[in-house]
């Protein structure tokens, strides 16, 4: 899709220049709501896409478990929430409840009062769900936006999961542990970005493959161990052939080994392997990363099945016209601004955990809605502000006022600022997207806390260097102690299926915390960066996510498929 730079801005928060295009101002304009049949046309953004995406994730909190007091029962729960913050929280039973309603906290709209400084004042009203959230799901209580989890562990961006633990952003997975970024995996571990893989061990950026270790960019591939760039092969070690007797005896030698190094070992099959530009297929006028069946999606990542997108990622079966939103799913049209919501909706911008609704403004878990502006925790209505009911002929008449007023303030069109999260930065998704360190974020405006939920209670902490290497050693009474994690210091412990997993694949007890795992997978990924390079084969002019300074081998699309297949 060819885009014609219309005009050159400075972002007013980190004073990098980004373009505004052609194709920027059409979608802005089609997207700018009507109301007495009057359009009130949207303005250009003033955050660069990165700053954006940033001031979003402020507001997504996946990882960081709290123990807390549910404010209508007064039980134990868990939360995303940290004690420390004062906020009304309810448990997801009686939050989904007919014991309140969202509407007794209405607010009427003050117009001497900015309209986000109102927003957080009805935040801190509204009861707050607990865990945002594991719907639909059994045993999974340690499951965050999750749907149809069943004896689940520690997970995040998930559907449709059985006994899958330590993961993010999975989708239909069945004995899976520490993996991010796949669908339909089975009896996994440390997978990042494979579809269709039965009993992978180590494996990154692999298709349809089996009963395999230490796979790099393979497909259909079974029983191979420390490969790359392979197609349709069986009984492979280091892409050298080997009969099937000697593969066994062979790779039981390597096995403990390479086991405990796994991450240089990814690294360096990264460097030898011939890596493709873009990971782009079936897809017309796109560009980004892990773009399958898409048409006209830019700057995107992990859309599948969606057209006329722009700085998009992790989308799933079908989605267009949208721009700046994560963790869309399901027939979505005309969206702007938006993260994390799903299922049918069309013209609906600003919006944090909100499903099936149509025409809608700054709004937060709000669910079965249409026509509403500024409302949290709200279900099947219409026509509410600041919850508030209103007629159609009120709602029609005042949020034009409001819009008037937005833009005296400089609101209008802008994203939830980050100073009026629940969350803390350190807590948010920023932590593996946008790191930064206390002072840095500070400076920077954002939020910050050192509380530190307890730990639970163990007969011992063991360094982690003292565990046994071979897991046929690891005593039961395991699950009573805490690891010290190598790097951080932090303990953590082993659950049961989490122990009778590792047996089971006779695999180590890992040496290092959850979080800091999943950081490991996410450093493993390509940044989220286009660059202009040379295809290493033909040396024609490519676009890659491969960094200028990087050591891997990259060929244009028609070199590597010349070379792989």
């Amino acid at each position: 899709m060819q885009e014609k730079v219309i005009q050159t801005k400075i972002c007013k928060k980190c004073n990098i220049s980004f373009n505004i295009t052609d194709k920027d101002l059409e979608f802005y304009d089609k997207i700018s709501p009507k109301f007495n049949w009057e359009k009130y046309q949207i303005p250009t953004p003033t955050l660069c896409p990165d700053c954006r995406q940033q001031r979003r994730f402020c507001w997504r909190n996946e990882k960081s478990l709290y123990r807390r007091k549910c404010d209508l029962t007064w039980k134990d729960i868990l939360s995303i929430f940290s004690p420390d913050k004062k906020y009304v929280i309810y448990n997801s039973d009686d939050w989904w409840s007919d014991k309140w309603d969202s509407l007794d906290y209405w607010t009427d709209y003050n117009f001497d009062k900015t309209f986000f400084e109102q927003f957080d004042n009805l935040q801190r009203k509204v009861p707050l769900l607990n865990l945002t959230a594991a719907f639909d799901s059994e045993n999974s209580d340690y499951a965050t936006f999750a749907w149809k989890m069943k004896d689940c562990y520690m997970i995040s961006g998930a559907w449709i999961c059985e006994k899958t633990m330590y993961s993010s952003r999975i989708i239909y997975t069945n004995n899976v542990l520490d993996s991010l970024d796949w669908t339909n995996l089975e009896q996994s571990y440390q997978t990042i970005n494979c579809e269709g893989c039965y009993s992978c061990i180590y494996c990154m950026n692999s298709n349809n493959c089996k009963t395999s270790y230490f796979l790099y960019d393979c497909e259909n591939c079974s029983d191979c161990f420390m490969c790359y760039n392979l197609v349709w092969k069986k009984y492979y070690i280091d892409n050298k052939a080997y009969t099937k007797e000697d593969y066994f005896k062979k790779i039981e030698e390597l096995k403990q080994k390479y086991f405990t190094i796994w991450l240089s070992v990814l690294d360096e099959m990264k460097k030898k392997a011939i890596n493709k530009n873009l990971m782009i297929i079936g897809s017309e006028d796109c560009i980004w990363d892990n773009l399958k069946n898409c048409k006209n999606c830019n700057y995107s990542f992990h859309l599948e099945n969606s057209q006329n997108c722009k700085y998009a990622e992790n989308w799933w079966m079908g989605c267009s016209n949208v721009y700046d939103g994560m963790w869309i799913w399901e027939n979505l049209d005309l969206w702007y601004e938006i993260l994390d919501t799903w299922l049918n909706a069309i013209w609906t911008y600003f919006w944090i955990t909100c499903y099936t609704c149509n025409n809608t403004f700054y709004n937060i878990n709000c669910h079965n809605c249409s026509n509403i502006f500024w409302c949290i925790w709200v279900r099947n209505k219409q026509y509410c502000i600041l919850n508030k009911q209103y007629s159609k002929e009120e709602y029609n008449l005042l949020v034009p006022k409001i819009i008037k007023n937005m833009r005296k303030n400089d609101e209008w069109w802008e994203f939830f600022p980050s100073n009026i999260s629940p969350f803390w930065y350190n807590e948010t998704i920023n932590t593996e997207y946008f790191p930064l360190k206390k002072e840095e974020a500070l400076k920077l405006g954002f939020n910050w806390s050192d509380y530190e939920a307890s730990f639970p209670k163990v007969e011992k902490i063991i360094p982690a260097s003292k565990l046994p290497k071979n897991i046929v050693d690891i005593p039961d009474d395991i699950l009573n102690r805490a690891i010290e994690c190598d790097v951080t210091k932090k303990p953590f412990r082993i659950v049961k299926q989490e122990l009778d997993f590792y047996r089971k694949h006779n695999l180590p007890i890992p040496k290092i915390h959850p979080d800091r795992r999943h950081l490991d997978r996410v450093a493993l990924r390509n940044p989220r960066r286009i660059y202009d390079k040379n295809c290493d084969k033909c040396w024609k002019d490519i676009k890659t996510t491969y960094p200028l300074d990087s050591k891997e081998i990259i060929y244009c699309e028609e070199c590597y498929n010349k070379t792989v297949y």
